[in-house]
């Protein structure tokens, strides 16, 4: 079969090979895809290539530069010339040999030494395909022919010339068991050969395939020379390391095992010592491992834990390094280079997720590493004087932002009031206290800028019981002033950086925070001098507990800035400089003008403007020209983060992030809101009344848990963004962490938007510190300081950057304590190690991709100001990236990003709420978003286990800065059936629903101006109907149907409009009995209560029994018949576990009146309402009834998993057995178009949809570089699909011709009964149904389908397929001319149906 014009433009797949050439570049395989990535100066990708067709790649072994022919390659390359490539005596190509599954392959990689590190895949033959599955492929180094020895799995060995294609000798071994992975370790001839098999018996087996006969097929089986016994589990990788003589093997029982075999291979084929032993037994994976690597004095290992360990061979065996990086489902490749003059090397992973990630490993310094559990035993006492007890512990040495471990400072304050520094090992008193500061004090330190001068310095605030703040800088203690705070006790100190200053707030009595602005001086005499000028202080809302725990200042363009602070009674409170004060209560000015919301940004910040404002205050109040003011929030949310109170607030990239003592991480903004009635008024203190207009107010836009028991949590740690540095995004971190704060830093684009960044949460999980991925679910860092109530500090701490390597300072029962000693560096090479190196591909979903939802796509129109110069970042001003969402087994959500015409992959946005996996997304895009190509508005449902349904807005916009697309995610509001349950007093003593209800499927019933209507599929048998309003933020269940009494695998709905514009909505559900239902939900969807009260539930209307077991997946689009206006033909496609395809049609006539609120037709086709006398029903009543019936029995070799349609008439189907096949469905029944291979195992997710055709010669040059030979491909390239442009009279003419001569050959269609009537009911409605005039159709296709005849007039459309399952891959399907007759006939020789036409019947 053909496939020219269908062809891959992204794939996502697990990566299964990693091969390292001469430590400049790194190969990959993912599929059939072989990239190769230029590690010099930089890593990044260069050339990519589809290689072994359908076949996953394995391993790509290069050609030792000794064997390679001077002049050509042995099998004779093809458009040398056409590149420009000429051979020398010293070649600048290597050659590989790409194996896996059954099949091997020459490539070439072409190295363009004048054009630095362009590089080319060329393949050098045709696929060679063996008869069993080939686990390791090497070269014979000693012939000048290209001949390679292939080791196969069921434990032997095939010499191959590969200049011919033919096998050369194949050798068994006499223990003829399967293998599980094999080494092959050759030298010069066939007869050195040796080869190590793990076995299914978890055995290690050693013998020699070159023995015995020297040509030709052995039938003289070669024995086993050593056996190797100690495993539990199956083996899965072997790796030897000839200067030592070890072989390790990493197995299935968990354990890496070291054994000492001696010399292996080589010349004469050694077979090692005569009695091998096992030196080391590695054990510290949490689960199977899957590979292993050995280095001179280190041991690698990679496992499904995610994991990889690097273990210190000298040490004992001891892991010395863990390098993650990886999502869920593990490593599945592992690479380590060969270590390089500087004793450097590089260690590559590849993981279940798609993603490949790189470290540069110092030889020298791995034996000095410590692991993160080494890290949490070996604790250092820091020595504190044992007279006083520490109370608080703050960092000072941070001055300079590149400032080491080493040169940082700790400052202690005690019971006694004094101040304690250590430094050079020992703690010296700063400052001795009044009696005042006895008993209680409270202490924060800050790095100050000295006023006229690029010095720093540190100054250190000590509060009491009395309302006393003692400032002094730590250099010159001497230096100090004095405050008052009120008259109570000072609850917290907070350092907050201003904008012409720095400020200090102190939390005192009655709920006032008094606030200082602070700076330093320098005078005449050299010396230190502290003023401090007072600003308004704030005045919290009455509540318990009435002090701050932190706050950030936000700057807008007008001079009011805004603070976002946090108090200990868990709420979240806005203040603005004199922003709610009676004296500018009349005034004119907009206090909110050029609010800054988002990432809009001022311009004159760096320019000292914004300042002026603070300025202003307090001239006039050193003149006391204004009284005393108490400014009040303009918004409070009251209790957010619980009873615990708030620890954390800050600033990131335009929005904010709070921390709290219940486990949750808030994402909010500032934003302005309307008032909610015009005409209202409100009055102030001063008994004056002005209009209501636009306010301030807090707004969260989601929440991020932590990992469960994880409550405690005190800050927020934002990592970079991992792209590569070629796309110009490399500056971006380092100019984050020059500016002070993105609020005031450097002016961004207009299209701009505020984008949520990637972060860490720095928290107490029992009685450990720990450092939380919650993207990656994984540990960075833990230290057991005892749990929270204490005093910490996390170095470095002058940024909310965490940079993969941190040191914990604490105290603990009187001591203070630190989780590395102060005078030594951490030696990790650079910030890789930690945070997972360097990402060179992006990986998405680690375990199975079960759902998929198209949203739409971004358009670039390449008018960005400054571009990074390179290639790439022009590239992605071209073309168009189309907006996706995934929903995985590893309860995520990924919002992602892919660029066709490079085949990019970005991930924007991983949502992480779902407590168990995700089954099913649909999406409402925004009317608004469509006029926007740069930007879209979604609003996004996802359901899946324990009955949880989850609603967000997606913003989707433009990175200027990054050339990509961002994305906002905005939580909406979330759903559970058991959240009354657990709600309830006596719950205990009631039977709760069933936990392990799981939504199946979701559909969209209908959109309101107020809420949308979604349907369910449930796993408990119902059908749920669900009310999602936004502005209320509510979920609300309206009805249940237990209708089907078993699972509900499958929903769809279609809409209907009568030419009096009356709509009338129908819902098809599916379960496993094998049945579809049709309902009406004409009155339910029309009402315009949405109570939980508001309707009873309906019942279904027909019954239509279409498969023998699970329907998977239902496609439903309709068709207007022009003979009658008040009737529509109304398609249901299904696929199910039986591997059947079928396509029912049912009849839907509107009521005489048009009424929309009549009810439903009960016409149920069973033989008990067929015996039953004939009821005719009201006028007004919606009649159904099934009109035709057609399936194809095999239409999968697997369960049918996903339907999706193209247009009206087109629709794909996919299965497990990774076939994606096009469907035409006509009047007379279904045929068979196309197959796509997938290489995506376990296709459980579809999504179809069209698109603008790109130009074939634009597209061809864009793709140059990822799928550069694909035309020697066959499977990624063929002849073209129709994708509904050719009229239904055309194909229907067509496949009646097939059908009558199907029943010339002796295979007549079989229908319901023989009589006349019904072959001339059958005869008329062909001829309605070939008279089509008009289709009219409401599908549930993600983007909406087009009109045969408007695709004609808007020309020729691309299709796009997207499949996901463990990976996605998306195809791009072309349109061409009819197909040839030839083609033709061929189709019609591979179609097999059934096509069953019922008479109507009204019941």
């Amino acid at each position: 079969m053909n496939h020219q014009q269908m062809e891959t433009a992204a794939l996502v797949a697990p990566v299964t090979a990693l091969e390292f050439l001469q430590d400049a570049f790194l190969l990959t395989g993912e599929g059939p895809l072989l990239t190769v990535y230029s590690l010099r100066p930089r890593p990044k990708a260069s050339a990519s290539l589809s290689v072994l067709q359908h076949y996953r790649i394995h391993g790509a072994r290069p050609r030792g530069r000794a064997a390679v022919p001077g002049q050509s390659s042995a099998t004779g390359t093809y458009e040398e010339k056409k590149h420009g490539l000429s051979s020398t005596t010293e070649p600048n190509f290597h050659d590989l040999a790409v194996f896996g599954g059954k099949a091997v392959r020459l490539v070439r990689l072409h190295v363009d030494l004048q054009g630095g590190d362009h590089l080319h895949l060329e393949i050098l033959g045709p696929l060679m395909e063996l008869q069993d599955w080939a686990l390791d492929v090497r070269w014979l180094s000693g012939h000048k022919d290209s001949l390679l020895c292939v080791a196969l799995a069921h434990n032997s060995a095939l010499l191959l010339d590969v200049s011919t294609g033919t096998a050369l000798v194949l050798r068994s071994c006499l223990e003829g068991c399967l293998l599980y992975s094999a080494l092959l370790l050759v030298d010069k001839s066939w007869a050195d050969a040796v080869l190590v098999g793990g076995t299914v018996f978890n055995q290690l087996v050693l013998w020699k395939p070159g023995d015995g006969e020297a040509e030709g097929y052995s039938k003289c089986k070669a024995p086993v020379e050593r056996r190797l016994l100690g495993h539990s589990g199956v083996i899965f990788n072997i790796s030897y390391l000839q200067e030592r003589g070890w072989l390790a093997s990493a197995s299935d029982d968990r354990s890496v095992r070291v054994w000492g075999v001696g010399v292996l291979g080589g010349p004469g084929g050694k077979i090692g010592d005569l009695n091998p032993t096992c030196l080391r037994v590695l054990y510290g994976h949490q689960a199977r491992v899957f590979s292993v690597r050995l280095s001179p004095g280190k041991v690698f290992s990679a496992g499904e834990d995610g994991a990889c360990l690097a273990w210190d061979w000298a040490g004992g065996g001891k892991v010395v390094r863990t390098l993650k990086g990886h999502r869920a489902g593990g490593v599945r490749a592992l690479a380590v280079s060969e270590a390089t003059g500087d004793e450097e090397r590089w260690v590559a992973t590849g993981g279940a997720d798609g993603g490949v990630r790189l470290w540069r490993l110092k030889e020298t310094e791995e034996s000095k590493e410590e692991t993160e559990e080494a890290v949490t035993e070996n604790l250092t006492d820091l020595k504190f004087p044992d007279h006083v007890m520490p109370k608080g512990v703050c960092v000072a040495g941070e001055e300079y932002e590149n400032a080491s471990w080493s040169q940082s400072k700790f400052v202690v304050c005690t019971d006694q009031g004094s101040v304690f520094q250590h430094r050079n090992g020992q703690w010296d008193i700063l400052w001795q206290g009044t009696p005042d500061f006895q008993s209680y004090c409270v202490m924060e330190t800050v790095s100050i800028n000295v006023k006229d001068s690029t010095a720093k310095v540190n100054v250190c605030a000590v509060g009491n019981l009395s309302g006393s703040i003692q400032v002094f800088p730590i250099s010159h203690p001497q230096s100090g002033i004095l405050l008052t705070g009120g008259s109570g006790k000072i609850h917290s100190l907070i350092w907050q950086e201003g904008e012409a200053c720095m400020c200090l707030l102190a939390s005192g009595a009655e709920g006032l925070v008094y606030r200082w602005c602070i700076d330093v001086r320098l005078n005449e005499n050299c010396s230190l001098s502290i003023n401090a000028n007072p600003l308004p202080p704030f005045l919290l809302p009455p509540c318990a507990k009435r002090w701050l725990l932190a706050a950030v200042c936000l700057h807008s363009r007008s001079q009011e800035a805004l603070w976002v602070c946090g108090d200990r009674r868990g709420s979240l409170l806005l203040f603005q400089e004199e922003g709610k004060v009676v004296q500018k209560a009349d005034d004119d000015a907009q206090a909110d003008e050029g609010l800054v919301t988002g990432m809009e940004q001022s311009q004159d910040a760096e320019n000292g403007r914004d300042g002026a404002g603070d300025c202003s205050i307090m001239e006039q109040r050193e003149k006391n020209e204004i009284p005393e003011l108490q400014l009040q929030p303009l918004s409070c949310l009251f209790g957010v983060h619980g009873k615990q109170g708030v620890t954390s607030v800050c600033e990131y990239q335009g929005l904010l992030y709070s921390t709290g003592r219940d486990g949750c991480v808030r994402v909010f903004r500032v934003q302005l809101t309307p008032p909610e009635k015009p005409e209202e008024i409100r009055k102030n203190s001063a008994g004056k009344t002005l209009e209501d207009r636009e306010q301030l107010q807090l707004d969260v836009l989601r929440v991020q848990r932590a990992c469960k028991g994880m409550e405690w949590l005190e800050r927020v740690l934002f990592l970079p963004p991992e792209i590569p540095e070629e796309e110009g995004v490399g500056e971006e971190c380092e100019n984050h962490s020059k500016t002070k704060q993105s609020f005031r830093g450097e002016d961004l684009q207009a299209d701009n938007k505020a984008r949520e960044a990637r972060f860490v949460i720095a928290g107490f999980h029992a009685i450990h510190f720990v450092v939380w991925d919650p993207v990656r679910q994984e540990r960075l860092f833990a230290v057991p300081c005892g749990g929270g109530h204490r005093s910490w500090i996390l170095w470095p701490s002058h940024k909310r950057v965490w940079p993969g390597y941190g040191a914990l300072v604490f105290i603990k029962h009187g001591a203070v304590m630190a989780s590395r000693p102060p005078g030594e560096e951490p030696t990790w090479a650079g910030r890789t190690e930690r945070t997972g190196g360097w990402g060179l591909r992006e990986g998405i979903h680690g375990r199975g991709i079960g759902c998929v939802c198209r949203l739409g796509r971004i358009d670039r129109t390449g008018n960005d100001a400054a571009t990074t110069g390179d290639v790439t970042a022009t590239e992605r001003e071209r073309g168009h990236w189309e907006v996706v969402v995934t929903g995985g087994e590893d309860t995520s959500l990924s919002v992602l990003a892919v660029h066709p015409n490079s085949g990019h992959v970005k991930v924007l946005s991983v949502i992480t709420d779902h407590i168990s996996s995700i089954r099913t997304v649909a999406a409402v895009k925004h009317p608004a978003g469509q006029s926007k190509p740069q930007s879209l508005s979604v609003l996004l449902f996802s359901a899946g286990g324990r009955a949880q349904m989850c609603c967000y807005r997606l913003l989707i916009g433009w990175d200027g800065q990054r050339l990509v697309p961002c994305c906002q995610v905005i939580q909406v509001a979330s759903h559970r059936l058991d959240e009354r349950w657990e709600k309830r007093r006596n719950r205990h003593k009631t039977v709760k629903m069933d936990p392990e209800t799981r939504y199946m499927s979701v559909e969209v019933v209908d959109e309101r101006m107020d809420c949308v209507l979604l349907a369910l599929a449930c796993s408990d048998g119902a059908v749920r109907f669900f009310s999602v309003s936004e502005a209320k933020h509510r979920i609300d269940l309206l009805w249940e149907a237990f209708y089907h009494q078993r699972c509900v695998l499958s929903v769809a709905t279609c809409s209907l409009e009568d030419e009096k514009g009356n709509r009338y909505k129908l819902l098809f559900s599916a379960a496993t009995d094998g049945k579809i239902a049709v309902w009406d939900l004409t009155e339910a969807s029309s009402s315009t209560d949405t109570s939980i009260n508001a309707a009873a539930p309906p019942f279904p209307c027909l019954d239509i029994p279409a498969h023998q077991s699970g329907i998977n997946s239902v496609a439903v689009w309709a068709e207007k018949l022009a003979l009658k206006q008040d009737c529509w033909l109304v398609t249901i496609a299904s696929g199910g576990d039986d591997g059947q395809l079928t396509v029912s049609t049912i009849r839907v006539q509107y009521p005489g009146d048009g009424k929309t609120r009549g009810s439903r037709e009960f016409s149920q086709i069973s033989e008990a309402q067929i015996s039953s006398p004939t009821q005719f029903p009201p006028s007004n009543k919606l009649q159904i009834h099934l009109h035709a019936h057609s399936h194809i029995p095999l239409a999968h070799a697997a369960p049918v998993t996903a339907i999706k349609l193209l247009t009206p008439g087109i629709m794909f189907s996919t299965s497990s057995d990774q076939r994606v096949c096009l469907w035409r469905v006509c009047s007379t029944g279904i045929s068979h178009r196309r197959t796509l291979c997938s290489h995506v195992a376990d296709a459980a997710g579809l999504a179809v949809w069209e698109g603008q055709m790109i130009d074939k010669d634009e597209g061809d040059e864009k793709r140059n570089t990822t799928f550069e030979s694909e035309e020697e491909i066959a499977v990624w390239r063929g002849e073209g699909i129709r994708t509904g442009l050719e009229t239904e009279g055309e194909e229907g003419g067509r496949f009646n011709k097939e059908t009558d001569d199907e029943a010339k050959g002796g295979e007549p269609v079989k229908a319901a009964s023989e009589t006349s009537d019904e072959r001339e009911w059958e005869k008329r409605n062909q001829t309605e149904s070939d008279s089509v005039a008009k289709r009219e159709s409401e599908a549930n296709t993600e983007s909406g389908s087009r009109d045969c005849c408007e695709s004609r007039k808007k020309g020729e459309k691309t299709g796009w397929v997207l499949v996901c399952g463990q990976g996605l891959q998306l195809f791009r399907v072309r349109n061409t001319k009819m197909l040839t007759e030839e083609r033709v006939k061929r189709e019609k020789r591979q179609v097999n149906h059934r096509v069953v036409t019922l008479q109507e019947k009204t019941i």
